[in-house]
């Protein structure tokens, strides 16, 4: 029914010249009118435009365009708020298992009597062992709109148990993760950018001794962007006054470049700021500036390249438009924007080379390159996946076997793993048939002590505690860590 419409719509040779809108609009409405009369289905009139007319207007513009149905809007508002709804519960999801980590105090899972180590089996009789993780992903994400029931295997208990949980708003904090990982050097890690993340960063880094801090680990990874203000704040934290952060250019948008405010007083650390190919539009923004003003060394790898400005348009009956309305280029003149593919968008001819050159220079006289994205100063890849480490993840071993270690063992935050530890997990995986050679297991065995530790910590502490074991392993931050105690 509907794809009739859109043909009509799509058809080229039946369209008037372009700036003859009445009759265009006309000929949307009749062609409306005609599936509304005569389709084999009633079809709503929802249906019709907020899932086809409107967004198909849209799908040939670019990939970041969209249209918000009521539901769809009033979310968006709530997650520039950084708030959502959710049980306030952390969990590892695994193919076929989801397993509590931690409970956050005051909210539905805490309340219900959920604990660390706590495995799901089934939520609102979906059962979760036949799920694989996109499935999983998704199930997850619809159990948070209403109220779950949830079926539930603790270890040690003989009887399934039962749990009803009503979700609640909760508040996510932007800057989620805040320690010292070397001598004076600090990490933070930014999830993402809403309307506290400045004032959270500021906090964070206070937290850590301000301006006595040696070095800071500015961790931008899978950080997807947000407000663009929350960019502008965040930046300013490190840039002299005056210093310029971004420029925007479009064709209905007066260029502007948004500096630092002259009244700014940034701090002076030394500086690392980790990126990878999920780091995106507002978090490539305080990267970029941060790479042209030689402010920082960037590491990890190439960034996502989301340099599109995107106008949110409130419109009637409580629905809403992004639309891309400009482009973002970094205080050197390099377009953020990755080209688009010219066979799918029209937009594509002029976002695809919005830069005439492509070598740029940073403050020092550096060469840096456009074309999409922040490429890093040095690329560090994270390790790869071995058989050993994949068998243990994808059989939930090590989290198991926290579990289990935690229900004879108490522990303090000065808890090392032991050789009798090993031994122990060792002998844990051999009964779930995951039989290593000694070379092998010998090689891993450092891998292993961390991952041990990082699931007791979870479960123990929480995870705000297991990740910090966790970064000790990970060989972006260590050669951050590095490059910052020279």
């Amino acid at each position: 029914m509907f794809r009739f419409t859109v043909i009509l719509l799509c058809a080229a040779p039946l369209l008037p010249a372009a700036d003859d809108l009445p009759s265009q609009v006309k000929r949307v409405m009749d062609a409306y009118a005609i599936v509304e009369g005569n389709a084999a289905e009633p079809i709503a009139s929802e249906q019709a435009f907020y899932q086809g007319a409107i967004p198909g207007l849209l799908r040939s513009l670019d990939p970041h365009s969209v249209f918000f149905d009521p539901g769809q809007f009033d979310q968006l508002k709530k997650m520039e708020a950084s708030t959502q709804k959710g049980f306030g519960s952390v969990v590892s999801i695994l193919p076929g298992r989801v397993i509590v980590l931690q409970t956050l105090p005051g909210t539905p899972s805490a309340r219900s009597g959920l604990a660390p180590g706590d495995e799901i089996l089934a939520i609102n009789d979906f059962d979760i062992s036949r799920l694989d993780l996109d499935d999983l992903t998704r199930l997850l994400s619809q159990s948070r709109q209403r109220q779950a029931q949830l079926d539930v295997r603790r270890p040690g208990a003989a009887r399934m148990m039962h749990f009803v949980l009503t979700p609640e708003e909760l508040q996510s904090p932007s800057v989620d993760r805040v320690f010292f990982i070397g001598a004076g050097i600090g990490y933070v890690r930014v999830s993402s950018f809403d309307e506290k993340t400045g004032g959270q960063l500021k906090e964070a880094i206070e937290k850590l001794g301000g301006d006595r801090l040696a070095g800071l680990v500015l961790d931008l990874r899978n950080n997807p962007g947000g407000l663009v203000t929350a960019a502008l704040e965040t930046a300013s934290l490190f840039l002299p006054p005056g210093s310029k952060i971004v420029t925007v250019r479009g064709r209905h948008v007066p260029e502007k470049s948004e500096v630092v405010p002259p009244d700014a007083k940034p701090y002076g650390c030394k500086l690392a700021i980790l990126v990878n190919e999920k780091t995106a539009s507002a978090s490539e923004i305080v990267s970029g500036a941060m790479q042209d003003h030689d402010r920082a060394t960037i590491l990890g790898e190439p960034s996502y390249g989301k340099g599109l400005v995107q106008s949110v348009f409130p419109l009637t009956e409580q629905a809403g438009l992004a639309l891309t309305t400009a482009l973002y280029y970094t205080p050197s003149g390099r377009s953020i924007q990755k080209p688009l593919d010219a066979a799918r968008f029209e937009l594509a001819a002029t976002t695809s080379h919005p830069n005439a050159q492509s070598e740029f220079r940073t403050d020092k006289g550096r060469l840096v390159t456009g074309g999409g994205g922040i490429q890093p100063d040095i690329v560090v890849y994270p390790p790869l996946m071995n058989r050993l480490r994949a068998a243990l993840d994808a059989s939930a071993s090590f989290t198991d076997f926290a579990t289990a270690w935690l229900r004879q063992n108490k522990v303090t935050e000065d808890f090392e793993i032991t050789p009798q530890i090993l031994d122990a997990f060792q002998a844990f995986a051999i009964a779930r048939r995951i039989l290593p050679g000694v070379a092998e297991w010998s090689a891993e065995r450092e891998f292993v002590r961390n991952r041990i530790k990082t699931e007791i910590f979870n479960q123990a502490f929480g995870v705000e505690k297991g990740d910090e074991v966790e970064a000790h392993r990970d060989p972006v931050i260590l050669k951050a860590v590095e490059l910052l105690g020279l």
